[in-house]
């Protein structure tokens, strides 16, 4: 029952295109009513959890960002600017605080520890050396070595993973059907023939930060996914 008026889309339309300093682009436009809808179903989200933005808070951030700009005025000046009102600029501004915490609520649930595989890797780049390759190493010869040689400055060590970490389901599946020593078959992707070799396995190895912050990114976007298919979207 909440709306997105073709005002306030158009509005966030020019904002969106006085920081990118270009003419927009049809994707451009895209990508704009698609980020108003997200930050709507996160803020719905907000509210069926049970937060609510009280008038206090969104006192306080207007405060906050009067105090940046040095005065009250200045504040209303540059909502002029940008084509807000004083009654439309709160309720985006509650809106986006509603939705800050229901991003943050989906990135506190991805856990701080996770089953995770330390993996070396031969990458090649056509299907007769990969072929040769993986029978080199099936028929004992020295894979770090191997990976060494086709790699000399990581030497294939892609270090410690989660599930869902790498970008490619198929690598991803067979890192995590091998168990220390095994050696995958060779899996074709975008970029090449690879060839695993898991070192180690632990099933509950905390999260470096940069892993931590890909799932949480890969929540966050499954949970829109699924709020959005269960969401009667008309535009």
């Amino acid at each position: 029952g909440e709306s997105i008026t073709l005002e306030r889309y158009q509005s966030e339309l020019a904002r969106y295109q006085a920081a990118v300093g270009t003419q927009l682009a049809t994707e451009d436009e895209r990508r704009v009513i698609a980020d108003m809808i997200d930050q709507l179903l996160l803020a719905q989200g907000a509210a069926e959890a049970g937060y609510q933005v009280d008038a206090a808070a969104v006192q306080a951030r207007l405060d906050q960002l009067a105090a940046q700009l040095g005065s009250d005025q200045a504040l209303l000046d540059w909502m002029a600017t940008h084509g807000y009102t004083p009654e439309t600029f709160r309720e985006d501004l509650a809106r986006s605080i509603a939705a800050a915490w229901m991003r943050d609520q989906i990135a506190a649930s991805v856990p701080a520890v996770a089953e995770q595989v330390h993996v070396r890797q031969i990458l090649l780049y056509n299907s007769e050396e990969a072929t040769r390759v993986l029978a080199d190493v099936s028929s004992g010869k020295d894979f770090a070595a191997l990976a060494a040689q086709y790699d000399p400055v990581a030497k294939g060590d892609l270090g410690w993973f989660p599930r869902g970490y790498l970008t490619d389901q198929k690598l991803d599946a067979a890192a995590f059907s091998l168990q220390p020593g095994e050696i995958s078959q060779t899996i074709e992707t975008k970029i090449g023939f690879h060839i695993l070799q898991v070192i180690e396995r632990d099933p509950a190895r905390p999260l470096d930060p940069n892993a931590r912050l890909t799932l949480q990114m890969q929540a966050l976007e499954k949970w829109l996914m699924e709020h959005r298919a269960i969401s009667d979207i008309q535009i």
